[in-house]
């Protein structure tokens, strides 16, 4: 079993993401969820974005940094879109980090390093046709690349175009999408945890 951190998308703290976490504890996972809105979620994603443009994204980056401070080092961290700042940043920066769950978004690797870290596994998900990350962002570049500079990178995607599909508070759900990327973030998790055991 492994600790894991996850970070909500630009909507906020939904009921879908607790629920996504609450998949992760019943497997015996120890799993935080930090709220980098303050308690405050949005219908769309554009007024989430409105809000975290008005927030500043280097601001809930800090946040989200800071959030795990007095967390042991050797964590997973998963982020939901927006939520990929924070993790992906402290999966490549923070000292002893497991692993890393990059859902609906990646950020090129140059952004927090030279290259991605040893040791550190990571998957990336999201759908084929999703204007935000096959398109718009350069998400999906940035996971290919990911995936070209490392063996411990793996890219999964899914038929679709929804951005949120994994949120099962929001119509942009897909059921049988969130339920394999489940079910790997968890086969996933067990690696990890398996290798920490023989470390």
């Amino acid at each position: 079993m492994v600790e894991v951190v996850v970070f909500h998308h630009v909507q906020g703290l939904t009921p879908g993401v607790r629920a996504f976490a609450d998949e992760l504890r019943q497997a015996g996972h120890t799993v935080h969820t930090p709220d980098l809105f303050d308690g405050r979620t949005f219908t769309t994603i554009d007024e989430g974005m409105a809000h975290a443009r008005s927030v500043g994204f280097d601001t809930l980056l800090d946040r989200g940094v800071a959030a795990v401070e007095d967390l042991p080092a050797d964590l997973v961290y998963a982020g939901f879109s927006l939520g990929v700042m924070p993790a992906q940043k402290l999966a490549q920066t923070r000292a002893g980090a497991r692993g890393a769950l990059l859902l609906h978004g990646c950020i090129p690797v140059s952004e927090f390093g030279e290259r991605w870290p040893d040791g550190v596994p990571v998957q990336v998900h999201g759908m084929d046709a999703d204007p935000f990350f096959a398109e718009e962002g350069g998400d999906l570049d940035a996971a290919r690349a990911l995936a070209a500079s490392t063996d411990q990178a793996e890219v999964f995607l899914y038929p679709g175009e929804e951005h949120l599909f994994t949120d099962s508070s929001l119509p942009a759900y897909d059921a049988q999408a969130a339920d394999l990327l489940t079910q790997r973030a968890l086969q996933f998790l067990d690696r990890v945890g398996r290798t920490a055991d023989e470390v």
